[in-house]
């Protein structure tokens, strides 16, 4: 019964739930837009934040369908990240993936800071 009731406390002991990261702040969010010919793109830029190092961020512009990912930097900041084909007003999904999840958040893009009360629909 002693070991029984050991085995379980040791297994117990291995199995803890991971600490979630928290979904990206879109005050925190910074694109700068840049406009050639009839062509527009944005690239992304986050402060470190120490839950997502190693992990990826992906944008995906919902408006017109297309998307990029990017590795985070070592000290767990987000970019610049590669262009991404987007215009002002096109609705953007940040999403962050580390091993064990992944967080999104969806703005409504503008230049600079992202408005933390303008989410997508």
């Amino acid at each position: 019964m002693r070991l029984r009731l050991l085995s379980l406390v040791v297994l117990a002991g291995c199995i803890t739930p991971s600490i979630p990261i928290p979904p990206p702040d879109p005050s925190e969010m910074q694109f700068h837009l840049t406009t050639t010919g009839t062509e527009s793109s944005a690239v992304f830029t986050y402060p470190a934040t120490e839950a997502y190092k190693g992990g990826t961020v992906y944008l995906f512009d919902r408006t017109n369908g297309r998307g990029v990912f990017q590795v985070a930097n070592a000290d767990g900041s987000l970019g610049p990240t590669l262009a991404l084909p987007a215009t002002l007003g096109d609705q953007v999904v940040v999403s962050i993936e580390n091993v064990e999840q992944t967080v999104s958040t969806c703005v409504v893009l503008q230049e600079g800071a992202q408005d933390p009360n303008h989410f997508c629909q």
